[in-house]
């Protein structure tokens, strides 16, 4: 199967980097580039990628707007966010409009096509230590929400503890070696929290822990 890649960055010479690293892989085709935020939003609207590879800060429209627009078309792409900075507040606001993960600009080039397949499978790019210190560092605290209640009510107690594990960053195997269970029965479990909870992903979901009180974040000075 050949997976549709739009390239989103201001900077010609890195949309070109990008381009040649994708070509390596026989699988992906760059179907598309924009140089700011609204080209993005109308090129993934025309051309319908399946991974929108997306820089933050740019021009027009920044990256976090542009994600929050790209995931509400439909089919909606998967969006992976590039940044020069781990701890950056872009990068939170681009996981909280709906990106499924984050690399930094200078990751090696099979980490970029690995990032790809991974999202291009429905998977988010889950950096345990790095996402929790984004949200911990920018997340916002929790506001009274008479919702949250209702939606963690609709979780069986075995789907509670596999969420509070994922909020934890735990893959599937971590989780099935905790819970006694096999890793086919986590994976259902996941699937299963994610739908009652309405989330996308599992970034979703750490970010649902922190922002809903279910995790209260460390913050950082």
């Amino acid at each position: 199967m050949t997976i549709r890649v739009l390239v989103v960055d201001d900077q010609p010479l890195i949309r070109e980097g990008l381009r040649k690293i994708f070509e390596v892989s026989s699988d992906l085709d760059v179907v598309g580039e924009a140089a700011d935020g609204r080209g993005a939003v109308a090129q993934a609207r025309r051309l319908r990628p399946d991974v929108v590879v997306m820089d933050v800060r740019m021009p027009v429209l920044n990256g976090i707007e542009a994600t929050r627009q790209v995931v509400e078309l439909s089919p909606a792409p998967r969006v992976l966010v590039l940044t020069t900075f781990q701890l950056d507040e872009y990068v939170f606001g681009a996981l909280r409009a709906g990106a499924s993960g984050f690399l930094l600009k200078d990751a090696p080039p099979e980490h970029l096509i690995d990032a790809v397949h991974t999202m291009a499978c429905g998977d988010a790019i889950l950096d345990v230590a790095v996402t929790r210190s984004v949200v911990e560092r920018f997340g916002r605290t929790p506001e009274p929400d008479p919702t949250v209640s209702h939606r963690l009510a609709a979780l069986s107690p075995r789907e509670h503890e596999v969420l509070l594990l994922m909020v934890d960053g735990r893959p599937n195997r971590e989780i099935a070696e905790t819970l006694f269970v096999s890793e086919a029965t986590v994976k259902t479990h996941v699937m299963a929290v994610l739908r009652k909870l309405e989330l996308r992903d599992r970034i979703q979901a750490v970010i649902f822990g922190y922002e809903s009180g279910l995790v209260c974040p460390r913050r950082q000075a």
